[in-house]
């Protein structure tokens, strides 16, 4: 049985273009996952508000720097031993800087013990990184940088 959770997720890309990643390790399955910020939105929420408020919470950057136009991007993954499929709204955020700095300040604690670090990446690192997801996320970065 899969569910589906209205979420929001923002591909942060740095001076030198190369985007945020988070890695995690699921809790309940070992699994390891490489993924842009974000996560669900909150009843009342807008997805732009949900994809701010992630982003200040799960890597401690400006949340004004998600810009309000996003892509619609099918997920299907599992996490906490529940499978999740729908659809997930990609943000697109710029820093002037290389490589900014993280904050964890604003994870709850399972997320504190579960996420592994972070890594700015090349869209030419992001073929070969194992544990992706979305596995076409280069498409999704190429998307935003360009509509």
């Amino acid at each position: 049985m899969s569910t589906h959770r209205p979420a929001a997720r923002v591909v942060c890309l740095d001076a030198g273009n190369r985007v945020l990643l988070l890695h995690w390790s699921d809790p309940v399955g070992g699994n390891l996952v490489w993924e842009p910020p974000g996560g669900g939105v909150d009843d009342g929420e807008s997805f732009l508000d949900a994809a701010r408020r992630e982003l200040a919470e799960e890597t401690g950057l400006d949340p004004a720097a998600v810009q309000d136009r996003s892509v619609t991007v099918e997920r299907d993954f599992r996490w906490r031993g529940k499978h999740y499929t729908g659809t997930e709204e990609f943000f697109l955020a710029r820093f002037d800087e290389p490589g900014p700095a993280l904050g964890r300040a604003g994870l709850m604690p399972d997320e504190q013990e579960a996420l592994l670090g972070h890594a700015w990446l090349t869209p030419d690192e992001l073929t070969d990184l194992p544990d992706l997801q979305p596995p076409h996320l280069a498409e999704i970065i190429r998307l935003l940088t360009t509509t």
